[in-house]
């Protein structure tokens, strides 16, 4: 019987600590993504997100990543088109992002076979289901 106890202790701690480290996002949240909003134009390509403020978005391709509103900085990565040979370098964004919005993120190249690119907001919308609330004092 103590056996048995212990064990029912042990999965209840268990589960507290995995439910604990799930991110949970309240009324208020905002989104980012390296989809194209707009039709593909020569020169610009979609971009991956390859980290948030210094972490991984452990995100599923494709899909928008939440972010709490406010000053972020993003890693990228462009998907260049075939006309770019070499080598892409990672560039760098800080996007102030503002409550219920969703921000879609792409990369102009300087020229049409250059590898040098510049993140830039190619689109921003409102995010239908999130509500925005104003911090408590």
């Amino acid at each position: 019987m103590k056996r048995n106890t212990f064990i029912q202790v042990i999965g209840y701690a268990l589960a507290i600590l995995l439910l604990g480290s799930c991110q949970t996002w309240g009324p208020t949240w905002s989104e980012v993504t390296g989809i194209h909003y707009t039709a593909p134009a020569l020169g610009v390509g979609p971009v991956l997100i390859n980290l948030i403020d210094g972490s991984s978005p452990n995100n599923t391709p494709g899909q928008p990543i939440k972010v709490t509103p406010g000053r972020h900085t993003l890693v990228l990565q462009v998907v260049a088109p075939p006309t770019v040979l070499g080598l892409v370098h990672l560039e760098q964004i800080v996007l102030d992002v503002a409550p219920c919005k969703r921000y879609y993120i792409n990369g102009r190249f300087a020229e049409p076979t250059s590898t040098v690119w510049k993140p830039f907001v190619d689109y921003e919308e409102n995010i239908s289901d999130c509500q925005a609330t104003t911090p408590a004092k």
